[in-house]
């Protein structure tokens, strides 16, 4: 089956900006992405990551690497700070060579993310 350069889209949120729960719900959005989608560690070709302007004990791609994706490029960036946006909030964009088309991707909205993109198929 011919790959292709796909982005799978996922987001969570913390109750606390301490570094332990940002580490522990980042690891798990991540853990879920790569579940449901299929994906192997070397199908990852990198990780964006943003947060919400609230979040500043550590930075999500740091969790990452706790679960092993220290070799993958990983870049962090701040969210903007729009009206009503979901606080407290951890997005990613990561991108990945798959055999899935556009429409059989699973993107992820954990804890208080869920209702971001009810658009999208999860």
């Amino acid at each position: 089956m011919p790959t292709a350069v796909r982005a799978i889209r996922g987001a969570t949120t913390v109750d606390t900006d301490i570094t332990e729960q940002v580490t522990d719900r980042t690891t798990t959005l991540l853990r879920t992405i790569l579940e449901r989608n299929g994906v192997g560690h070397e199908d990852i070709i990198s990780i964006l990551f943003t947060a919400t302007g609230d979040i500043v004990s550590m930075f999500p791609a740091t969790a990452a690497r706790t679960i092993g994706l220290g070799d993958v490029p990983l870049i962090c960036a701040r969210e903007l700070d729009i009206v009503g946006a979901t606080p407290r909030c951890i997005r990613i964009m990561m991108h990945v060579s798959t055999g899935l088309s556009r429409a059989e991707l699973h993107h992820v909205y954990l804890e208080g993310a869920r209702g971001i993109r009810d658009d999208l198929p999860e």
